[in-house]
């Protein structure tokens, strides 16, 4: 379990935003495989599905997220983030983009991404296998700051 930042990401912290800002509005992709060594890296395996506030029928759908707490947590809004998974697969990892969503290398682009399990990963799923045409409903999704 990984959770990885993109430069842009940490760019933009360096900065004036905060990740909330950055992120709000933007959507989540879950990949089949494992995830790249780096968030600037082009996404490897085979998107499964992208999660948005309308089921995917829309890219520009962004998420939100909620308000952060005292322990450095940053939750989902309580909107629904849901979607419908368009290729069948083992879900392995997920790429959180910031409104634009830039896709493929790049050293300014602010996204996050993170490793997928049942449970103990950066995003749990009641199971991993995806299945085509199905919905998939992200119930609970949080960023944590380290504590390091």
């Amino acid at each position: 379990m990984a959770l990885r930042l993109s430069s842009g990401l940490k760019l933009g912290i360096m900065g004036t935003s905060t990740i909330k800002e950055m992120l709000n509005g933007g959507v989540l992709d879950l990949f089949t495989g494992s995830q790249p060594a780096s968030s600037d890296y082009i996404e490897t395996g085979t998107k499964l599905v992208r999660i948005s506030t309308s089921a995917g029928t829309h890219a520009t759908a962004g998420l939100l997220f909620g308000t952060s707490s005292s322990t450095g947590t940053l939750p989902k809004s309580a909107s629904d983030w849901k979607g419908t998974v368009s290729v069948g697969g083992a879900a392995g990892w997920f790429r959180f983009y910031g409104t634009g969503g830039t896709t493929g290398t790049s050293g300014t682009a602010r996204r996050v991404d993170g490793a997928i399990g049942v449970s103990g990963a950066d995003l749990n799923l009641t199971h991993t296998s995806l299945d085509k045409d199905s919905t998939l409903t992200v119930n609970t999704f949080s960023l944590t700051q380290p504590t390091e």
